[in-house]
């Protein structure tokens, strides 16, 4: 991801932990199902209003189209008058909790990752997949998990999209010592070649940032092991994860480089252009940037992609971004934002050309010629570059595999649990062993204040 991101530590953007809490718990009570919620028709009496709040997209041609192009012909088509901001990853949550204490703002609300804490404030979104599904086919289980609460049985967000995670690589250095980034047991020992004889390191990030937490739970994941199970249960003190950490450790010391440990969610991005890395796991903003600005044409035919690297149980990884519109039960256009979103649904393969293949759909057969798009393109060096990306949802997951995406989770994600474990294992701050058990034991209180309040 190339935008930046405030560290979390005990705190979300500069909201405390304690006030978060207390804001998006408010509501709680009114978890529950929405009854007879019926999608609205085209808006026909007078000139509405609907205001949308989304993130600053990576591939900036996207927010021009977005902007400019779609929405002015869905307000047009629809009398209504749509108006965009756009606002930085690491000030979304922090915009969130501002909307949610004054009660008004934006009807409809895009996130990069799910927020399920902030269910009590949102309508059910069930009614808006129903819809899409009867119209553009069936929604990815990526999304379904990532967006609905099984406790509650409440769909706390609509999930549009979601951006992979692949390795982004070095291909001539790679070709040099004669390794393919296939598995992780590959990357370990490639990338130590590679860092020997060309002082060249991997890098995969072991801070708090997005990009971080993504890589460390591929790397569990691929082990067999997880923060929960699918009942939600805490299992992370497992022989698997041990392993997971050992190896991290190792990796850490035999091909990475001591930045990883500070890394904010643009470092591995111009780690790679810059020519000072072989490796890192990241979304395709790397190549899009090598390929739209000149300063990087030189390395941009050396950056070559591969799919999530297998590990001694299963090839797996974790979307990079997960693109998530919720609707506040207090927007004063509840009932355009749903249908700005199915009709959104409706226009992805436009959306998908015009993020440059960023955003791969929840709704696959909305894009039905995929391969065939990222077969050959244009822009990228070679043409069939983003090839490999054509069985994305056989190796990808999200945050809370096995089971569905909850509060519990998304905060230990924010507060980089997992990725500190890792960390401390792989600086000898702590043993191996000592790393886990006190990892289990932080989940622990956090999936614990979440039931309490009723949303794991």
């Amino acid at each position: 991801m190339a935008r930046n991101k405030t560290g979390h530590g005990g705190r979300i953007g500069s909201i405390s932990r304690r006030d978060f809490l207390k804001t998006v718990g408010t509501g709680l009570a009114a978890t529950g199902l929405a009854t007879n919620i019926i999608l609205p028709g085209r808006v026909r009496a007078g000139k509405k209003r609907l205001k949308i709040l989304q993130w600053s997209h990576f591939v900036s041609p996207f927010d021009d189209w977005f902007d400019n192009t779609y929405v002015k012909e869905w307000g047009e088509k629809n009398g209504t008058k749509v108006t965009v901001d756009h606002i930085s990853y690491a000030h979304l949550k922090y915009k969130a909790v501002s909307e949610v204490r004054a009660q008004e703002g934006h009807d409809l609300f895009m996130y990069v990752d799910p927020p399920p804490a902030f269910e009590g404030q949102v309508i059910d979104h069930r009614e808006i997949y129903q819809q899409c599904e009867k119209k553009y086919g069936k929604a990815i289980p990526l999304a379904l998990k990532s967006t609905y609460n099984p406790r509650t049985g409440k769909y706390f967000g609509f999930c549009d999209s979601y951006g992979p995670d692949p390795i982004n690589y070095r291909k001539d250095l790679w070709d040099r010592v004669g390794f393919y980034p296939d598995t992780w047991e590959d990357v370990r020992i490639g990338g130590a070649k590679i860092k020997k004889k060309y002082g060249i390191p991997v890098g995969i990030g072991l801070s708090k940032d997005i990009d971080s937490n993504m890589a460390m739970r591929a790397i569990l994941y691929s082990y067999g092991a997880s923060v929960q199970d699918e009942e939600g249960n805490v299992v992370i003190n497992s022989k698997q994860t041990l392993e997971a950490v050992k190896f991290v450790r190792a990796l850490f010391k035999e091909a990475m480089t001591p930045e990883v440990l500070n890394w904010d969610s643009a470092s591995n991005n111009s780690f790679m252009l810059d020519g000072r890395g072989s490796l890192v796991v990241n979304a395709i903003s790397i190549s899009r940037t090598a390929e739209r600005e000149e300063e990087y044409a030189e390395i941009e035919g050396k950056i070559w992609l591969a799919k999530a690297p297998a590990g001694p149980v299963r090839r797996i990884g974790l979307a990079h971004i997960i693109s998530v519109y919720v609707i506040w039960k207090f927007a004063e256009n509840i009932e355009g934002a749903k249908q700005f979103l199915v009709d959104y649904i409706g226009n992805f393969r436009r959306a998908f050309l015009a993020n440059e293949f960023y955003n791969f759909p929840s709704f696959p057969d909305t894009v039905p010629d995929i391969g065939t798009l990222i077969g050959e393109d244009a822009k990228a060096e070679p043409p069939d570059k983003y090839k490999v990306l054509g069985d994305v949802m056989d190796w990808t997951t999200n945050v809370g595999y096995p089971g569905n995406v909850n509060a519990a989770i998304d905060e230990i994600f924010g507060t980089g649990l997992v990725t500190n474990m890792f960390k401390r294992a792989a600086t000898d701050e702590l043993t191996p062993e000592d790393a886990v058990k006190q990892a289990e034991a932080k989940c622990k209180e956090v999936f614990t204040v979440w039931k309490r309040k009723g949303l794991v």
